[in-house]
């Protein structure tokens, strides 16, 4: 049986530049979905699947981060000081929640680029499984996208990768996957991905999404990719970025790569539009602020401006 998933790895190291001026002061992994940041809701569907060490990995200005997972006892007096005990369990949730997921964090450093932070994490993981989750994805689901991932690596003890069914129309959004053989119950035998093909040469129907089980072979190959780009950085060669996915996607080349077509709704919170959706989604499925924003939707509606009555 292959060792079970206990880690995972946060990369919030981003500059969170497509929200900007948003994010100038206020890291986009800590603004709200629903009545949580958006990276709480990520720690959440990790402990729910049973991971007990997270690794955030941050850079500069990223304090927000630390401070909302941090306990806070002399906010949690005065809430139940002044009576606010509702306001105080809450809080006092948040710093549990992190206490649980065994939450530490790390300054990111080396070569820019999304494999980068999980290399720089790679330390503590031994010969370990680890999953990688990015903090600006929120997954509505029975059962958390994390264990999803997890129970497709148990059954192949192999890299495993988050997809979704895509509109073909939308392949230029996304990696997409060349698949081998369906496996059933959504699970997919991969042999690497194409980054955002046009419609007409997407190799199948499915994008790949945040959310990874990677093996000690694909950090091996990150540290390969790694050891090249600072090579090529001293003998003054132009150099990119190293990039998780390509990292997966030349392991796949000769070795078995799973994909895991994820039952629930994806939301995407990295640049506006899409934020917008998220923030509306979950208001809406909230018990109290749902029908008060359904209730401006039919108001709007019904004058087609800004929500003020009309007469006749």
């Amino acid at each position: 049986m292959p060792p079970t998933i206990r880690r995972a790895v946060i990369p919030a190291a981003g500059l969170g530049s497509r929200l900007l001026p948003l994010t100038k002061a206020t890291p986009k992994e800590m603004l709200p979905v629903g009545d949580k940041p958006v990276i709480e809701h990520t720690v959440r569907e990790l402990v729910a699947s049973g991971i007990t060490d997270i690794t955030i990995v941050v850079s500069g200005g990223k304090s927000l981060i630390q401070d909302h997972f941090r306990p806070s006892p002399g906010l949690v007096a005065q809430l139940r000081a002044d009576g606010k005990s509702g306001y105080a369990d809450a809080v006092e949730e948040v710093a549990d929640l992190a206490r649980t997921g065994h939450i530490t964090y790390l300054d990111q450093h080396g070569p820019y680029g999304n494999g980068t932070p999980v290399l720089n994490a790679a330390r503590a993981f031994g010969d370990e499984p680890v999953l990688v989750l990015w903090p600006d994805d929120v997954f509505v689901a029975e059962v958390p996208r994390a264990q999803q991932l997890i129970r497709a690596y148990m059954k192949t003890a192999c890299p495993v990768l988050a997809l979704l069914p895509m509109n073909r129309a939308d392949s230029q959004r996304y990696g997409v996957p060349i698949v081998q053989e369906d496996m059933g119950g959504g699970m997919l035998r991969i042999t690497g991905l194409v980054e955002k093909p046009k419609p007409a040469d997407a190799p199948s129907q499915y994008a790949a999404i945040g959310g990874y089980v990677i093996t000690p072979d694909i950090v091996d190959e990150l540290r390969e990719r790694t050891h090249r780009w600072y090579e090529a950085r001293d003998r003054g060669e132009p150099v990119g970025e190293v990039y998780l996915t390509d990292a997966i996607n030349a392991h796949a080349a000769n070795h078995a790569v799973y994909g895991q077509v994820i039952q629930g709704t994806w939301y995407d919170t990295g640049n506006p539009a899409d934020y917008l959706v998220a923030q509306m989604a979950h208001a809406l499925a909230h018990p109290e602020y749902g029908p008060v924003l359904r209730d401006l939707v039919h108001r709007l509606d019904s004058s087609g401006s800004d929500g003020s009555s009309t007469t006749t």
